[in-house]
């Protein structure tokens, strides 16, 4: 049943993810606003996707929550690598743009924001994926009442019939869950 819901869930992220990446199509790239607009709407995509896997039963079907670990350490990164590139290729020369490519070419790495700067929809894309995957449930809340503990009882030291040795006596022992009491010989 898991499956099913989970597919269907898939299902309408594809859908909701296809019209965004159309919409996206339909605003001109040619301004800093529509730049961003059309960037930010397919990294919106891409956040879809990973949100139609939690809603439709991803992990544990609990509430949903924020998992600073991945955040820190797989979005941030994603997010600085992804955001140096979509700065560095604006279209208009403005402050952030000219910076970033002077600091790509001091850095020598010039050639390669250029070459991954001619898939700027894909980056967007997945930068939103990897958001929402920052994303997890913790399975739903359950009331878990803990077992007493055990009190300890004096349990006598069994012997074949003789006194015990010299140091060897009885000692106090906890009885086991199972109220099984254990026989211990101890110094």
């Amino acid at each position: 049943m898991v499956g099913t819901v989970r597919g269907v869930f898939t299902l309408v992220g594809a859908g909701v993810a296809g019209l965004l990446i159309w919409v996206s199509t339909q605003i001109g790239e040619g301004t800093i606003g529509g730049y961003w607009a059309v960037y930010g709407i397919l990294a919106g995509a891409g956040l879809t996707m990973a949100l139609s896997q939690l809603v439709g039963g991803w992990t544990k079907w609990g509430p949903p929550r924020l998992s600073i670990g991945v955040l820190l350490i797989g979005f941030l990164p994603a997010l600085v690598a992804a955001g140096w590139v979509l700065l560095a290729k604006q279209p208009d020369a403005n402050w952030f743009q000219q910076h970033i490519r002077s600091w790509s070419g001091h850095a020598g790495i010039g050639g390669l924001v250029d070459d991954v700067g001619q898939y700027l929809g894909v980056l967007a894309f997945g930068l939103g994926l990897v958001f929402g995957l920052t994303f997890d449930t913790s399975g739903p809340a359950t009331a878990v009442e803990p077992e007493p503990l055990a009190e300890p009882v004096e349990t006598p030291v069994v012997t074949d019939g003789h006194e015990p040795a010299a140091g060897f006596g009885t000692t106090t022992v906890p009885a086991r869950r199972d109220g099984v009491r254990e026989e211990q010989r101890v110094r």
